[in-house]
């Protein structure tokens, strides 16, 4: 049975600018009991859409043309409080920044409780009984209805809008990208739990996504979209697997995948979506397409069914699928050049042994008690501690001395990184990842054992830190944020040079130089835009060159690509790849998203709560992981086969505060693996598989014995 049917929808958004197309023609259906995607880059019109069925598109929004149906019923047709009883009892909507979508003022619960009796004749008792049956359908204590939304973790939030959406038993699902910005291990229990409950609950799922991965593991149909238009549509297994259009192959390949060649460069599709100012006389992604001819340019493609079961696609030259599937996979279809030969064995440029900070806290002690994380029966003040404590024993450090006033956001860590090689440093938000960016940056004062850049320590450069500013540079996570939006392309490039003394001439020159060397090219096209006016791969480049215009040593990347979509993502990563093979420069790269991480970096760290896990070369970590949590994490990521079958590794709670840490290991709260020692003395990093592989955990992977050499276990506290 049809339970949605999107018919010939055409949208278009009324500016002062002009008209901008966002949807064209676009059509599909979902059957009762499917659960299907909608995917593209941004400006692909997935989201139009969504609100297009939802019935809430903004004042200046127009639908031109074309059918929404939902059980056969015309939603267009409906008056706004049908629309609205059908937005809560029938279609639910998950939108993307949970924080958004909660009301700061009110208890979770109580925002439950307003959704049931709004739209059912129910008591009080009624509708608190309905939030608590919800929070443990979405995995959350029930004894936290009443809390309010800055209670949670960004996780717990996202359940809480689950909990919500499923108050009154909708029979589909509308979530706007409800992963995205996620860590890996929160996104795939938010991907399981809401797969638990369509089981449980009959309902279909509308997913908007560009994360194909996601996608594979969730569903069973999708639209490709680009330019407000359908490219492919089908089964999951015939677009992921077998793809049609040089749009899809471009994004499946650019899609990074766990055990990716380091070396290489990754498919980045060239150029930016399309101008939505004018309905498209010709393939949308014409402009784009390695593969396009004169053809492409004159008609649209139809949508034409395939001889396959349920794959349509949108090509000129889809006989030539076959042809241009193995083409779409080598960089240099799209234009990718190569990134250059890595550096063998470089100088090390950076070194640091028992990296410390600290920060000063002012908890009560209750607030500062173990409550956080630990086992699920610690709920309380009364009873729980005690039953805790007799099970556990003491495991706080100083719990009523000078070390629980701290907040150890980084803690005792020790790291090097070498010319022409790249170190990332992954880990779970809160885990110490910036703060350990902005220490070693010197926009934080260390507390460190050794610290030594380019031969020289920190005391000195502390002393000279104009010297140390050009030498060491940081890119920050959101370009928005990190550029002056009323400076140009120019002033912003060439602001360090200013600072630095640079001659006017010598300034000009040097930076058309680094616009070029990171993909600005030409420069003079670029030197008089606005940040608003470049698209967010070119905002993000601008923001790396500034960090190059000094010719600096290290670059820090803090999350760089983590706010664009899959073939920006993969722009950036070449680029970077690209830099450090060629400049010789070395780079520290930080990152929650493991799959883009190995396939740039050398080797990789894996931090939890202020301190590293584990440490070694990134295949081998990749390939062999020794720490639990490395392991958690690994097995977290998603596949784009959706034909995989992924073990996946359940962590009990969320991570402690840094200033509640375990006495011994700070995992083991966690760990499926902990054990009685584990709640003793903390473990170091210990050599267990050889080639410098080190991770603190007393019952790795692999035993001492195996694989650590005919010495056994090696104590590997220091860097590699």
């Amino acid at each position: 049975m049809t339970l949605l049917d999107v018919d010939d929808l055409t949208v278009r958004y009324d500016t002062e600018d002009g008209p901008l197309h966002s949807v064209n023609g676009v059509s599909f259906t979902i059957d009762d009991g499917v659960n299907y995607a909608l995917s593209g880059e941004s400006a692909s019109g997935k989201s139009t859409i969504a609100k297009a069925i939802l019935g809430l598109l903004p004042e200046h929004a127009v639908v031109e043309s074309g059918d929404i149906a939902f059980e056969g019923r015309d939603i267009r047709a409906m008056t706004p409080g049908e629309r609205q009883d059908l937005r809560w009892e029938e279609i639910a909507f998950i939108p993307q920044t949970a924080i958004d979508a909660l009301d700061p003022t009110l208890t979770v619960g109580g925002q439950i409780r307003q959704a049931v009796q709004t739209h059912r004749t129910v008591s009080e008792e009624s509708a608190r009984r309905r939030a608590r049956e919800l929070f443990e359908t979405v995995g959350l204590n029930p004894e936290r209805t009443e809390d309010y939304p800055h209670q949670f973790s960004d996780g717990m939030r996202q359940r809480v809008v689950i909990a919500m959406a499923l108050a009154l038993d909708p029979k589909l699902i509308i979530a706007d990208e409800p992963t995205t910005g996620l860590d890996v291990v929160v996104q795939d229990e938010i991907i399981d739990n809401i797969l638990k409950i369509q089981e449980e609950t009959d309902s279909s799922l509308l997913l908007i996504t560009h994360d194909l991965s996601v996608i594979a593991e969730t569903c069973e149909e999708m639209s490709v979209l680009y330019g407000g238009t359908v490219m492919e549509q089908g089964r999951i297994q015939n677009l992921l697997l077998n793809p049609s259009n040089p749009y899809t192959m471009g994004l499946r390949n650019a899609y990074p995948s766990l055990g990716g060649d380091s070396e290489g460069a990754l498919v980045s599709v060239p150029g930016e979506p399309p101008s939505l100012e004018s309905k498209p006389t010709g393939c949308v992604f014409e402009s784009r397409c390695p593969f396009a001819t004169d053809a492409c340019s004159e008609s649209v493609p139809d949508l034409d069914e395939l001889p396959y079961r349920n794959h349509r696609v949108a090509c000129h030259h889809v006989e030539q699928s076959k042809r241009m599937r193995s083409e779409a996979a080598d960089p240099a279809t799209w234009g990718g050049v190569a990134s250059g030969t890595p550096t063998p064995d470089g100088e090390v440029l950076l070194e640091v042994e028992g990296l410390r900070k600290w920060y000063e806290r002012d908890d009560s002690l209750l607030e500062r008690l173990p409550l956080d994380g630990l086992t699920p029966s610690v709920t309380g003040l009364t009873g729980n501690i005690r039953d805790w404590y007799d099970r556990r024993g003491e495991v706080l450090r100083g719990m009523f001395g000078n070390e629980e006033s701290h907040v150890r956001a980084v803690d005792d860590v020790s790291l090097r990184v070498s010319r022409g090689e790249i170190l990332g440093v992954v880990g779970e938000s809160g885990c110490g990842k910036s703060t350990l960016a902005e220490t070693l940056a010197l926009l934080e004062e260390p507390s460190v054992e050794r610290f030594e850049f380019d031969g020289r320590s920190h005391e000195y450069y502390r002393e000279h830190l104009q010297e140390f500013r050009r030498k060491l540079q940081i890119i920050f996570q959101n370009p928005y944020e990190s550029l002056n939006p009323r400076q140009t392309v120019d002033q912003l490039v060439g602001e360090p040079l200013s600072i630095h003394d640079y001659r006017l001439d010598e300034r000009e020159t040097v930076v058309a130089e680094t616009l070029e060397k990171v993909g600005l090219a030409p420069a003079e096209r670029y030197l008089d835009m606005y940040p608003n006016e470049l698209s967010g791969g070119e905002r993000q480049r601008v923001a790396i060159a500034q960090a190059l215009v000094l010719d600096p040593e290290l670059l820090i990347c803090d999350e760089p690509a983590s706010m664009l979509d899959v073939s920006l993502q993969a722009e950036v990563l070449n680029l970077l790849r690209g830099l450090v093979n060629t400049e010789d420069i070395g780079v520290l790269y930080i990152s929650h998203e493991l799959a883009s991480l190995s396939q740039i970096a050398d080797r990789m760290a894996i931090m939890y709560l202020g301190t590293f896990v584990e440490r070694g070369r990134t295949d081998r970590i990749v390939s062999d992981p020794q720490h639990p949590y490395t392991e958690a994490l690994l097995g977290a990521v998603p596949e784009t086969d959706p034909s995989g079958d992924r073990e996946r590794i359940s962590l009990d709670g969320k991570p402690a505060l840094p200033s509640r840490a375990t006495a011994g290991c700070r995992f083991a709260p966690r760990c499926p693996k902990a054990a009685d020692d584990c709640w003793g003395e903390p473990p170091e990093l210990t050599e267990w598989t050889g080639e410098s592989h080190v991770a603190a955990c007393f019952h790795p992977s692999r035993d001492a014995g195996d694989g650590a050499g005919d010495g056994g276990a090696v104590d590997a506290r220091g860097d590699d």
